[in-house]
């Protein structure tokens, strides 16, 4: 059977330590900047070396998230921070941003690099494009299927997430957050906006409410047997943000899984639910439905039922708990319908007497002024949080071997598998009173104390009558295990940088007006006013109109077959090779600095289409940026219309048309469609201003949803 790496999150120390304990064969974590959980607690530069040493003595690999879009005047601060995690051994590095991933591998060839699932890898083709880029792994988008991630046929390591929180939209696809706070999620700042409540409209009529963008926490532990049958190389947990009892539990879990020991599921399941519940779906790996991928009613840890109130007063809330659950002191606690909260700090039997446990009738104080009969759950389990405070530390197996004839030194070597070192004392002599056994060796060389390791086997060859004192074999045993885990923490580096040369090339500018139409009107108004360029949405109406050289087809997002569908003249949303085609790179492509350009032109891409998150003035510097490093290239530049916040596999708020919106709590209105495969979200007000930098011409967006002819030649002259 095919091995399978447990890759678990760490955002901190104590994770990491829970992590290494608890059996995972990899980790991932990130440094105090370019990482995609800007609020995690990371790692600073002294820690990041310290942490590298900890898991490789442990054999556990390392992977380090450089996971955000990066703006121009970060690259070089980019770079030497690769630079630094290189040359301290990172095995290897997660990298969402296409230029920056284009730039290592040219600068550094020999470093490991993971396309992250920020990168949006959703199909063969742009998995083949990474794979000949020299991108070592992907990490799969949530929304592949297990079926598609196995029929994707590139030598290349499959990577995907079995466990944790899910976003709703499409990894590196979601600007919700970035639209409404300035915090971007695709730089590590995402403000959670997916969890926040909404509702829903249709023509002014509220349909629903609720928490309606808010999933399940994912949870394939049921499916571990088709996982372990699949060609997935790694198993990945989301939670950087998560603590380190949760990390500990989580690796726990999944390696006793993995490794086909006997566990109690259920047992392991109810532990699991008072550490973080959300509810749990298998997800769109397993094809989960709309409707079991969500959960409306809390985006927060909800906890494991475990009894309900059956009688309040002002002082007690008397408690019932169900057949088989415990309540200790100092387990924390929930009452749903009243969603109030606190720790049982004393608990009483069904006498009224203080005890640290019950499993019928109990009481607790009524600290929170509840009122009536509820629900309770367990949110924090004490005795399990003791429990990993106490975990056992890992051991590393080592074999011992001794010779030891008279007349010739005393060796011991010792042995990992991996790396052998051997010690010499001093010359052999023959004992003049108590000779030394073969047990008493065994005895003090395994006396390996509280260094990491432990001794598999011992193979002793000794002559009879010999006097070995023990303080040097104890000196010798010493020795050995400190060498041992010298080698192991500091591996030797394949380092190599190479001075990259980027070819100027000399292409004809474009400046003028685009446009994203979605009926006939708007396209014959466009054609009619002559704009540079017309982006159809409907494949129809392109088909009927693709004889006009000025039409190109929006070819659809997150679709799995790209390049087998592609219209001669697309504008597309994803990294690959069109070579043979004429693309243009929509603004879902995050093009935020100038190498990124610069690598979509060698791939094939006339024009890019920069990043909508980018401000004005960084717009100017990226653009001249560009002309002063890598020679002319075209540029467009989103000028009016709505931003797509979100992008959703599914009808998951079952809608049937277009003419639905969301109302968040501050009354922001976000229109919102299906169009048969994904659900829309559109962003809660236009973009409108012009480009009026005469230096570098560019191409102006202008998207148009509802917009009628009228409207259209009013906007279009303003940008003309």
């Amino acid at each position: 059977m095919k091995k399978h790496e447990l890759l678990v999150p760490c955002g901190n120390w104590e994770c990491l330590y829970q992590a290494i304990h608890n059996g995972c064969d990899a980790v991932y974590l990130g440094c105090k900047s370019f990482g995609a959980r800007k609020f995690a607690s990371n790692f600073d530069s002294d820690e990041i070396v310290k942490a590298i040493h900890f898991c490789h003595l442990y054999g556990v690999r390392i992977y380090v998230t450089m996971n955000t879009l990066v703006k121009d005047s970060e690259v070089d601060d980019f770079i030497d921070q690769v630079r630094f995690l290189y040359r301290n051994g990172v095995d290897a590095l997660i990298v969402q941003d296409f230029g920056m991933i284009c730039l290592i591998r040219e600068m550094f060839p020999k470093l490991e690099i993971h396309a992250s699932t920020q990168a949006n890898i959703s199909s063969r083709d742009v998995c083949k494009m990474y794979h000949d880029l020299g991108v070592k792994r992907v990490v799969f988008s949530r929304e592949l299927s297990l079926e598609e991630i196995e029929s994707i046929d590139v030598d290349i390591e499959k990577e995907a997430f079995i466990h944790g929180a899910l976003c709703i939209s499409y990894s590196g696809c979601c600007l919700m957050s970035s639209m409404l706070g300035g915090r971007s999620g695709n730089r590590g700042e995402c403000a959670g906006s997916c969890r926040m409540p909404y509702t829903l409209y249709s023509h002014d009529k509220e349909i629903r409410s609720g928490y309606l963008l808010s999933t399940k926490e994912l949870n394939t532990s049921s499916r571990i047997k088709e996982l372990l049958e699949s060609d997935i190389d790694s198993f990945k947990i989301e939670g950087r943000m998560k603590g380190p009892l949760y990390v500990g539990f989580i690796t726990q879990f999944y390696r006793k899984l993995i490794d086909g020991e006997d566990i109690s599921y259920e047992e392991y399941i109810n532990q699991l639910k008072t550490i973080f519940n959300r509810e749990f779906t298998v997800g769109r790996m397993f094809l989960e439905d709309d409707k079991n991928f969500m959960n409306p009613k809390s985006p927060n840890h909800i906890g494991l039922e475990i009894g309900r109130v059956v009688e309040v007063n002002p002082k007690k809330i008397k408690i019932e708990l169900y057949p088989n659950c415990v309540l200790n002191q100092n387990d924390a606690i929930r009452f749903l319908g009243e969603e109030k909260g606190f720790i049982v700090n004393y608990l009483y039997d069904e006498k009224g007497l203080l005890t640290s446990r019950s499993t019928g009738i109990c009481y607790v104080d009524n600290k929170v002024g509840l009122i009536k009969g509820d629900i309770i759950t367990k949110t924090m389990d004490s005795m399990l949080t003791k429990t990993f405070e106490k975990v056992e530390e890992r051991k590393i197996s080592v074999d011992l071997s001794v010779y030891a004839h008279i007349g010739d030194v005393l060796q011991i070597k010792i042995s990992d598998k991996e790396f052998t070192i051997s010690v010499r004392g001093n010359t052999i002599s023959s004992a003049k009173k108590s000779p030394i056994t073969k047990e008493s060796i065994e005895k003090h060389l395994s006396k390996l104390g509280d260094t990491p390791f432990q001794v598999n086997t011992i193979s002793i060859d000794m002559d009879d009558n010999i006097f070995i004192p023990v303080g040097e074999m104890n000196h010798m045993r010493r020795c050995l295990c400190e060498e041992l885990k010298n080698m192991r923490e500091n591996r030797i580096i394949d380092y190599e940088e190479k001075k990259v040369s980027f070819e100027k090339k000399s292409t004809k500018i474009e400046s003028g007006i685009s446009c994203t139409v979605r009926n006939k009107e708007q396209l014959l108004t466009c054609l009619e006013l002559g704009v540079k360029r017309i982006y159809v949405t409907d494949k129809e109406l392109y088909l009927k109109y693709s004889s006009y050289p000025c039409i190109y087809y929006v070819f659809p997002r997150e679709e799995f077959h790209i390049i087998e569908n592609l219209e001669n003249r697309s504008f597309v949303s994803d990294y690959c090779d069109y070579s043979n085609y004429d693309v243009i790179g929509n603004y879902t492509l995050n093009v935020m600095n100038s190498y990124t350009a610069y690598y979509l032109q060698k791939i094939g891409f006339s024009t890019a289409f920069l990043s909508v998150e980018l401000k004005p003035e960084e717009l100017e510097d990226l653009i001249s940026s560009y002309h002063e490093k890598f020679g002319d290239f075209s540029f467009e530049i989103f000028c009016y219309g709505r931003v797509e916040n979100m992008i959703i596999k599914g009808n998951i708020l079952d809608i049937d048309s277009n003419s639905y919106e969301l109302k968040d709590s501050k009354n922001r209105i976000f229109p919102v469609y299906y169009d048969g495969n994904m659900t829309h979200i559109l962003n809660h007000e236009y973009f409108d201003y012009s480009w009026n930098k005469i230096e570098y011409p560019v191409v102006q967006h202008l998207s148009f949803t509802e917009e009628d002819r009228n409207q259209i030649i009013s906007i279009v002259k303003k940008y003309q």
